[in-house]
């Protein structure tokens, strides 16, 4: 066989591999966006919860995932069993995160109970159970990406892959509420959220199978990375003692904000600002779902070969302030051709983050792995993952404040005043653009870039080298 020959070989089998792979975005995306999306709205206007009563949930929830999802990354890098560390996992907290998409929409409400506190409890719990079982897939499936493919060409053809992937994820996750919920803020409708929880947990199991059954293995050389991963303290230790990593955390939080913001505020924005109405909540999926399509369009066309001419770090600035002019226009639309207009071009700077997110991590760990000689992937996304949820406590935080000030701690939507406008305008895009700004200025100071990465590569090839040879 020629080199050429070769060549093609090695590209279809490394397609297989990404496509393989790419699946378990599925179960991820549409889980989480699902309940980004649809869990404030169900329990602030449905289930009518006060908002002091939402935001003192997800402060617990955010204090759960301080231990959860460290202690998960870290158990994960532990794990040794004859289908690896991230398999297991895996497999073990599918079928839950399917039942508990159902269960989200299932309070006690359901069954004629109208008392706060006991939805309160309940809310409080189903959110623990989701966020427990959802970090568990999590953090095992995006910990595979850099153990699966090693080389910067082979990441950037499987993150191709796991972001359309993605976008067809984040598709499903805020077009089928829509075709489901006549009226995401409506009581009446309260049956049509569960039904909507039964098809996204049959969506979930397919994807996630498919997934599980075809995805590749750990790679050899990693087998006995168990052996050398640190205790649950050192561990964290460890992540925050690397400088990369210590601002990109900011860099993520700021994003974070952002990710989570726009699709839990859409519903009350489109239709208290832009005047979407009953029997037209399709329309509010056509702007996050615009947004998603827009982004999956400039990844190859626009950021793909960006990077590949000016590096990631210059990227990442170029599409963190392209994203923050984009935003701007929320602050004055007034219907909803303008909202589909804004939004599509919103994903042009979403694409940046989306295409750049996972490279940035890899490189981060390999960094790791060439400092301490242990791949610790899901360490790292642990730690990772509790600061993005830290973002989440900011959120509904800021909702929080601005609702309180505005007078509308109670959904009431008989009761929208000029305030409660002006203070949904704030929280769709003042609010975001302050954390853009935020994440720019530590982009400036993220280290690993130009002559360091370069370094940082060379000595990564040295050592996977040595434990070929070792296997």
């Amino acid at each position: 066989m020629n080199k050429k020959e070769e060549n093609v070989k090695d590209l279809g089998y490394s397609s297989k591999k990404a496509t393989a792979y790419s699946f378990g975005q599925l179960p991820v995306i549409i889980s989480y966006q699902g309940f980004t999306f649809l869990v404030f709205t169900f329990y602030f206007a449905v289930v009518g919860l006060n908002i002091l009563l939402i935001t003192g949930g997800f402060i617990i929830w955010s204090i759960w995932n301080g231990l959860n999802d460290p202690f998960l990354g870290t158990l994960s890098d532990r794990t040794h069993t004859r289908w690896g560390r991230r398999l297991p996992w895996l497999m073990f907290s599918l079928i839950p995160i399917a039942i508990i998409m159902f269960l989200l929409f299932t309070p006690p409400l359901t069954f004629g109970i109208t008392d706060q506190m006991t939805n309160f409890m309940y809310f409080i719990i189903i959110i623990i159970l989701f966020e427990l079982f959802f970090s568990m897939f999590d953090i095992n499936y995006i910990s595979l990406l850099p153990e699966i493919f090693i080389s910067t060409e082979e990441r950037t053809k499987a993150n191709n892959f796991r972001q359309t992937f993605a976008i067809i994820g984040l598709i499903f996750a805020f077009v089928l509420p829509t075709l489901f919920i006549p009226d995401l803020t409506s009581r009446k409708y309260l049956a049509n959220y569960q039904l909507y929880g039964i098809v996204v947990a049959i969506i979930i199991i397919l994807g996630g199978l498919i997934f599980l059954k075809f995805t590749p293995k750990e790679k050899s050389e990693f087998q006995d990375e168990y052996k050398s991963a640190p205790s649950f303290g050192k561990s964290i230790k460890l992540c925050i003692k690397n400088k990369s990593f210590r601002w990109f955390l900011p860099i993520e939080i700021a994003s974070w904000f952002v990710y989570g913001m726009l699709p839990t505020i859409v519903p009350l924005y489109g239709k208290f600002v832009l005047g979407i109405g009953e029997g037209e909540s399709i329309f509010l999926a056509l702007l996050l779902g615009l947004t998603f399509i827009s982004a999956a369009l400039f990844m190859n066309l626009l950021w793909k070969p960006v990077v590949q001419r000016i590096g990631l770090r210059k990227t990442w600035l170029i599409s963190k302030s392209i994203w923050i002019l984009t935003l701007i226009p929320l602050f004055f639309i007034r219907d909803i051709i303008s909202g589909l207009i804004v939004f599509f071009f919103i994903g042009i700077g979403l694409a940046g983050s989306f295409y750049i997110y996972d490279l940035i991590i890899a490189d981060i760990i390999d960094e790791d792995e060439v400092n301490t000689g242990t791949r610790r992937e899901a360490s790292y996304y642990g730690v990772l993952i509790f600061f993005q949820r830290i973002a989440t406590i900011f959120v509904f935080l800021t909702i929080s404040l601005v609702f309180t000030n505005v007078g509308w701690t109670v959904y009431e939507p008989e009761k929208v005043t000029p305030d409660v406008i002006f203070g949904l305008r704030v929280l769709i895009c003042i609010f975001p653009i302050v954390a853009l700004v935020i994440a720019i200025l530590a982009i400036y100071k993220y280290p690993l870039d130009g002559e360091h990465l370069r370094s940082v590569k060379e000595k990564l090839q040295k050592i996977h080298e040595e434990k070929k040879m070792r296997v």
